[in-house]
């Protein structure tokens, strides 16, 4: 059995994934609709890449 290793080691793109995830899972909840439209699903992750730039300060690597 291999031993275990600390949690200290992140993936900071898979974490970045998830939060966009829940992102766009708490504005559906939220939305009337079955579906969010096109437009709001936009609407979402620009405001997910504001938080980002406001907490990092630069735009991610693409």
């Amino acid at each position: 059995m291999a031993p275990a290793r600390g949690t200290a080691v992140q993936d900071h793109v898979a974490l970045a994934e998830i939060e966009l995830c829940g992102d766009l899972i708490i504005a559906a909840s939220a939305a009337r609709e079955d579906r969010l439209s096109p437009d709001r699903i936009d609407e979402v992750l620009k405001l997910a890449e504001e938080r980002f730039l406001e907490t990092h300060g630069e735009k991610a690597d693409r």
